[in-house]
């Protein structure tokens, strides 16, 4: 029994030492609540894109936001939101034959949340673009977003699609 007792305050000891460092590692924060609202900014990201949603598109962003691409850069909510405008007329515009077009779904794969600090982050992925019914893979490539906690809310500052 002596023995049990022994070993039981030794290892409640021991994992009163390690907590803090457990919990105050500068390698590894702790940081669940921010991951979620980070994939939650990231998912209503890409709902807003798909179903051409200008106004929730553009919240975002920081209002100095940026969009980098190959092809495409715009920075400021005013930019972005006539850069998705000017891509989604031109996406319908390209239909000529009369049919209607198939709607194109950016699918987010291989999520990677790096903290800088306790408000910057980077999300890093690989994206698609695929078109509905057969369409297939139309566009791919890998994003790096820079990410900041402004007001306790987090925003995209850089989104990259093509770093």
């Amino acid at each position: 029994m002596a023995i049990r007792k022994l070993v039981s305050v030794s290892m409640l000891i021991f994992l009163l030492m390690c907590s803090p460092a457990l919990y105050s590692s500068e390698k590894v924060p702790l940081r669940a609540q921010d991951r979620v609202e980070i994939e939650q900014l990231m998912w209503e990201y890409i709902q807003a894109l798909d179903s051409h949603n200008a106004e929730a598109f553009i919240t975002m962003f920081t209002p100095d936001g940026e969009f980098l691409s190959k092809e495409t850069t715009a920075k400021g909510r005013d930019a972005l939101k006539k850069m998705v405008v000017d891509a989604w007329q031109k996406m319908d515009a390209n239909n000529e034959d009369g049919k209607k077009k198939p709607h194109m779904y950016h699918i987010v794969t291989n999520p990677h949340i790096e903290f800088i600090d306790k408000d910057h982050a980077r999300f890093h992925a690989y994206w698609m673009g695929v078109l509905e019914t057969g369409g297939g893979v139309v566009t791919a490539g890998r994003e790096v977003n820079e990410l900041v906690k402004i007001n306790g809310r987090w925003l995209i500052s850089i989104r990259n699609v093509n770093p």
